[in-house]
């Protein structure tokens, strides 16, 4: 099992981010999917209802949110994701609620991630935002 955790840390240090709107370096935030639980692998129609569950628990918040897609850098597996203007803390709790291996947090334009629980390392300087990131004028459909 440490094995499989260790690899899915480093793909995850990988990530790109597809986004339709530039996000503010000015305001940390926080990179949370429900997509894939624990790295288990579901389908279209279980992620996205976990993804609507998310969503409904993002707006308790009251904070703004942004959708945007966490993709492997060949955009091989992409993942429906939000950007939410939270603190760190409370972004763990979320990613632990929908039992995610880590979250993404941006702070000054630098992002790191954060294990939500067991990992190599519980927080990784991945480095500026911006070159991770594609501005797109539509995100892509996931519902294969």
């Amino acid at each position: 099992m440490e094995n499989a955790i260790e690899c899915l840390w480093h793909k995850y240090q990988g990530t790109q981010f597809l986004l339709t709107q530039r996000l503010a370096n000015d305001i940390p935030f926080a990179i949370v999917t429900a997509h894939n639980p624990l790295g288990s692998i579901l389908t279209p129609c279980q992620n996205r209802l976990l993804d609507r569950k998310l969503q409904t628990k993002i707006e308790q918040y009251k904070r703004p949110y942004r959708s945007l897609i966490g993709a492997a850098p060949d955009l091989s597996h992409m993942e429906k994701s939000w950007a939410i203007f939270i603190d760190k803390e409370q972004a763990l709790e979320l990613g632990r609620e929908f039992k995610q291996h880590a979250i993404y947090y941006v702070n000054q334009g630098r992002l790191s991630l954060v294990a939500c629980g067991d990992a190599p390392d519980k927080e990784v300087m991945i480095g500026d935002f911006m070159t991770r990131t594609q501005v797109v004028n539509e995100l892509p459909d996931l519902h294969e």
